[in-house]
């Protein structure tokens, strides 16, 4: 820093102003500052900054199952807005959740004196530890949450299952079938909440449910079974990932999709568009999930009061895999074709 403050001819506080944005600084003075930082290659040292400051302009975040679409976009929108904000964010990822695996996380992340941590594992025993955690610093959920959950941030979940599964009924489907996520993520458990709830709220009995894995695998096992019960005429799939297990088994046994059976997925990834048919599905706000997630954290490092956060409401994609019960859809949908938001 003193080499830089020597080459551009200013003070060492000069030079630190600089760095921290601060606006005392002439515009001619900042760009002579900056020029000699890109000269002489100079970063900044984290451990002195710390010490001087008491602040390391990080956040931690843990995560699990990156290789899952849900888990990466939240795992990116959270360090976009932390970027945005002005902040790093360490990120330490679980090939598989346990209790000793998250605790480790916690504390490999405490000892790099992140200043608060963001929590993104959706098991239930992961959101019931979270919230036993002892720590000096604010501790924020965004996945497994529900809207009285204090320092929480997250998407509902059973709203989207009751948007796919109204979207169905309404189009006179009766007892829609089920391809669940695993039981010990709350998500899947939400989702086949919604799906229930759908139906008690029109006095009719569910269809089948099967239980999957988020793989398109476990969707096309499933899919085997739906594909010989010839009363199954609509299936909602816990994530879009099993809706295409669920595509190809329905394909291969000659039930038409949406002639003979109607699908519904959750996620809406990138590649649903290009299903055939393109896939009707349900999308969620990633980008405003991770805002809200840096907006509770800094909030509560400036110990203001913790606001009343709602639940970010998810939105229905209507494309071509669902059509009125025993009628060939209006339109055919050809691949990559986008689909129409719909309101629930």
């Amino acid at each position: 820093m003193a080499q830089v403050a020597e080459r551009a001819g200013v003070s060492h506080q000069t030079v630190s102003r600089v760095l921290n944005d601060a606006s005392l600084v002439k515009e001619e003075t900042r760009l002579r500052v900056l020029a000699a930082i890109e000269e002489l290659g100079y970063r900044r040292n984290f451990a002195a900054r710390l010490l001087a400051t008491n602040r390391s302009r990080r956040i931690g975040m843990v995560t699990a199952h990156l290789a899952l679409h849900g888990p990466s976009m939240i795992a990116l929108a959270v360090q976009e807005a932390g970027y945005r904000e002005g902040y790093d964010v360490a990120l330490v990822g679980l090939p598989e959740f346990s209790p000793q695996a998250l605790q480790n996380a916690v504390d490999r992340l405490s000892d790099q004196a992140v200043e608060a941590i963001v929590v993104a594992v959706a098991h239930r025993e992961a959101a019931e530890m979270t919230r036993s955690l002892q720590l000096s610093i604010p501790v924020v959920m965004v996945e497994g949450v529900t809207g009285a959950a204090p320092l929480a941030a997250g998407i509902d979940q059973e709203a989207g299952a009751l948007l796919a599964v109204d979207h169905l009924l309404d189009l006179g489907h009766r007892h829609v079938a089920h391809v669940s996520g695993p039981k010990d993520w709350v998500e899947a458990s939400q989702r086949s909440a919604g799906w229930r709830r759908a139906h008690e709220q029109r006095g009719w009995l569910p269809g089948p449910e099967l239980d999957g894995d988020w793989s398109p695998a476990s969707g096309y096992r499933a899919g085997q079974l739906i594909a010989a019960d010839p009363d199954v005429t609509a299936v909602f799939a816990g994530n879009d990932s099993m809706a295409l297990g669920l595509l190809k088994a329905l394909h291969e046994r000659g039930r038409r999709v949406p002639e003979d059976v109607s699908v519904v997925g959750f996620d809406d990834l990138p590649d649903a568009a290009f299903y055939w048919p393109a896939l009707t599905t349900v999308a969620q706000d990633f980008s405003e999930l991770g805002r809200r997630a840096l907006s509770l954290a800094l909030q509560a490092l400036r110990n203001e009061p913790e606001p009343k956060v709602d639940l970010i409401e998810p939105t229905l994609v209507v494309r071509g895999s669902t059509s009125e019960r025993g009628r060939p859809p209006a339109a055919s949908t050809s691949p990559g074709e986008g689909g129409q938001p719909a309101s629930g």
